[in-house]
């Protein structure tokens, strides 16, 4: 049977094998007629010798296209109706064989579907005749195996029908199919077969329209429970699965080298050719998928058609409704979904805040998630009056002295994340007492309530008290650059970090011009070295410039002065009490002038006082002036490059870095805007973990056993690995890299058993025959080894 099924594979049909095939077709159809009858009394040999039959045929039938026209449409007709009854062996063949089929293209060719009648060569108009049969069996089988098995071949035909390109006529049908079990009855779990598929297929990459997000749209609506959480995950985790299957996809590298060498070195055969066969192929088409542009793969939010109708519907079906069948968690899966659905899309749900009253409280289990997802769906369009009693809630509930440390800090980090989104929620009363939690003895509460006091530094410095609004916020006040923002008001929109790159490039033509500078200067030096000019001539000219108070003119002492007003601005009186080095160091040769210089300062201290205040403000104006009007016009001029884009994330990173520094440590000064909204970008949820913030400092003492354990198991193997010689490291590189050892090593680990019969002939050597090997080592060291390496 296998040779002849070789034979048939690999030449063309003639007569010879004609009359063979012929004779093997009837008796495949004489035994389909006896099992169609009576499946049940069909005996074990009889059931053999049906599946050999059937997978012989589905692997030659490409051979004879004229004699198995009808073998497709039998084989559909058996599993439709006798899938209950079939064995696992028989059924698994049968759905295989249609696969077999489906590559062979017989089954959706067009002569498969009028054979040479003459009509028209069109395929089939309903796209794959394959997910037609396995589909409907998908969703009505008992049989958890076959279930499982069909699952695998309706995704491995779709992956097959979109591999080269996409077929968008079977998808478009497909897709149909999915929304209408969906929303043909809502209470049925068939429908949890469109959520699995639909996922599979984004993770993939292969569904990334709109069609498949209302299919999950549907899914969400539904009444039974699973189908309801299926398609609440897929909103809330399908992009990344999505983005972490594409790593792991990306991260598959093929080590030619290691696979020419072990083909070099070890015994050559057909299964080793092919490896190497398959490995440059895939190395080719990752070349090949490097060269592709990137697919703009939208998020599942964006591809949306109507979030606000989504979002109201589901907050009534599922949450408001009594009548719900979710539990407590699936609900606050729900209004995860709702949370980033509103906080994304600017949504107008008032209704929506009013929900978490009873939730925000400490004893209440998953606190920390409901306070996120108020977060979340929190912005700038959520009126003040409805955000208001929210916070008042959540500092009563969680912020007091008796509260624990832990809760303290998650209710201010909750607190600080609403008023992110939209500062114009607190008032002047609620945030200086909270403020105040700053002086805590807990280091969480300590950064939570700093937080919150470095957001209305930045926000509305305005409602702080003066002592704790800083000297760039009281700064920014008295020049008017830091104004409380208005409801409804929206920032200038433009491309994240710009400005960040337009000064960097303005840093670096500023270097550019000093290098120039300094090259011309050197070159003009070395130039008047070789001229023979007297140089006492420029010695009395320094000497004349030293006298004549060089360098200090007026608009310099000007400029010197509101600089340093700026910067410390002490009153007169404080600058004179306060000798300079250089002052200490004159000692009593300059006590007569020093003190009239004091007596005209005092005389005229006030006066300079008002005239420096009025400087200071108009200083501060014009700055404030010029910062106003410079809108960053890089966008505009040129075109960003992919090195400009590059260095653009490359300094978006670093002024996330010295944001998150203290300001004492800061390199350079983020913006304004990046300051406010945290650093995150629009698309990445809040999770719990944010709000508890730094609680987990507060539980140092209060670790288990357990973790304890594993803490110094962890501590321990780093130290073992540091521990390790540069030998033993080296081994362990190789013997992870797949390569061999030194046969030093190798005898090592040999047999004891093996090593008895060298050591006894060792021991039988008289002197002069060791003498005789010691001399030939020596003389093969000499010349480089056996092999002669030099």
């Amino acid at each position: 049977m296998k040779r002849k099924l070789g034979a048939l594979e690999k030449v063309d049909a003639d007569l010879s094998y004609k009359a063979d095939f012929s004779s093997q077709y009837s008796q495949y159809e004489s035994q389909k007629e006896i099992f169609m009858q009576a499946p049940d009394s069909a005996t074990d040999a009889g059931i053999i010798s049906f599946r050999d039959l059937i997978d012989f045929i589905s692997h030659v039938a490409d051979c004879y296209p004229t004699l198995v026209i009808q073998f497709p449409e039998d084989l559909i007709r058996l599993l439709n109706l006798h899938h209950e009854h079939l064995g696992s062996d028989l059924r698994e063949k049968v759905v295989g064989s249609l696969v077999l089929l489906r590559r062979k293209d017989i089954i959706d060719s067009p002569r498969s579907v009028y054979g040479n009648r003459g009509k028209e060569d069109v395929a089939d108009p309903a796209g794959s005749r394959l997910l037609q049969t396995l589909f409907p069996l998908l969703i009505s089988t008992h049989s958890k195996s076959l279930r499982t098995l069909l699952y695998r071949k309706c995704l491995s035909d779709l992956r097959t029908s979109n591999a080269k390109s996409t077929n968008h006529r079977l998808n478009r049908t497909f897709q149909t199919v999915l929304s209408n079990l969906l929303t043909s009855d809502r209470s049925s779990s068939k429908g949890l077969w469109a959520v699995k598929i639909t996922r599979e297929l984004w993770k993939r990459q292969i569904w990334t329209d709109t069609k498949a997000v209302e299919i999950m749209k549907e899914a969400c609506l539904a009444e039974n429970e699973k189908i309801v959480v299926g398609g609440v995950r897929f909103f809330l985790g399908g992009d990344k699965e999505r983005e972490e299957f594409e790593d792991e996809s990306s991260d598959e590298e093929v080590d030619m080298v290691k696979i020419k060498h072990q083909i070099g070195i070890n015994k050559k055969s057909k299964k080793k050719a092919r490896l190497l066969e398959n490995a440059v192929a895939t190395v080719k088409r990752k070349e090949r998928k490097k060269k592709q542009p990137h697919p703009l793969n939208f998020s599942a939010f964006h591809l949306l058609r109507d979030p606000q109708g989504f979002a109201e519907t589901l907050f009534s079906k599922h949450l408001q409704n009594s009548k719900s069948r979710l539990n407590l968690e699936q609900k606050l899966l729900v209004l995860q979904l709702i949370s980033r659905l509103v906080g994304l899309h600017k949504l107008t749900v008032l209704s929506f805040y009013s929900y978490f009253i009873k939730y925000l409280t400490p004893r209440q289990p998953f606190v920390t998630s409901f306070l996120a997802s108020l977060a979340q769906a929190t912005h700038t369009l959520v009126p003040p009056d409805i955000l208001e009693p929210l916070i008042q809630k959540i500092a009563n509930e969680f912020v007091s002295e008796a509260a624990a440390a832990e809760v303290a800090s998650a209710g201010l980090n909750a607190i600080r994340e609403i008023c992110v989104r939209q500062p114009l929620a607190m008032n002047d009363t609620l945030l200086q007492d909270l403020v105040m939690y700053r002086k805590s003895k807990d280091k969480g509460v300590t950064m939570a309530a700093k937080g919150l006091l470095g957001l209305y530094r930045e926000a509305a410095p305005d409602m702080l008290k003066k002592r704790d609004r800083g000297k760039e916020a009281a700064m920014g006040l008295r020049a008017g650059t830091r104004k409380e923002q208005r409801f409804g008001e929206e920032s200038v929109g433009q491309i994240e970090g710009l400005e960040l790159l337009e000064r960097w490039k303005e840093e670096e033509k500023q270097k550019k011009l000093q290098a120039r500078d300094a090259e011309a200067l050197d070159g003009e030096e070395k130039f008047s070295d070789h001229e023979d000019e007297d140089s006492d001539d420029w010695e009395v000219d320094e000497d004349s410039d030293s006298d004549s108070g060089g360098w200090q003119n007026v608009s310099s002492d000007d400029e010197g002065k509101e600089i340093d007003v700026l910067d410390r601005r002490p009153s007169k009186r404080a600058r004179r009490d306060a000798p300079t080095p250089a002052e200490s160091e004159r000692g009593s040769e300059n006590e007569g002038e020093d003190d009239e210089v004091q007596d005209s300062k005092d005389e005229d201290d006030d006066s300079e006082n008002d005239d420096n205040e009025e400087k200071l403000d108009d200083t501060l104006q014009k700055a404030a002036a010029i910062a106003a009007d410079q809108i960053s016009s890089l966008a505009t001029t040129r075109i960003l490059t992919p090195a400009d884009l590059a260095k653009l994330q490359e300094l978006r990173l670093a002024a996330k870095i010295d944001a998150s520094l203290p300001s004492s440590h800061r390199k350079h000064r983020v913006s304004s805007q990046q300051t406010t909204k945290g650093n995150r970008h629009i698309d990445d949820p809040l999770t719990a973990a944010e709000i508890e913030g730094l609680a987990s400092l507060s539980k140092d003492n209060k670790t288990t056993k357990e973790e304890r354990v594993a803490a110094a198991k962890a501590g321990k193997d780093e130290k073992d690995q540091v521990r390790k010689s540069t030998t033993a490291k080296r081994k362990e590189r190789k013997r992870e890299q797949g390569k061999s050892t030194t046969n030093k090593d190798k005898a090592r680990k040999k047999n004891f058993l093996m090593t008895l019969g060298k050591a006894k002939g060792k021991q039988k050597k008289s002197l002069v025959e060791r003498g005789k090997v010691l001399k030939a080592h020596k003389e093969r060291a000499g010349r480089g080894g056996r092999r002669g390496n030099k």
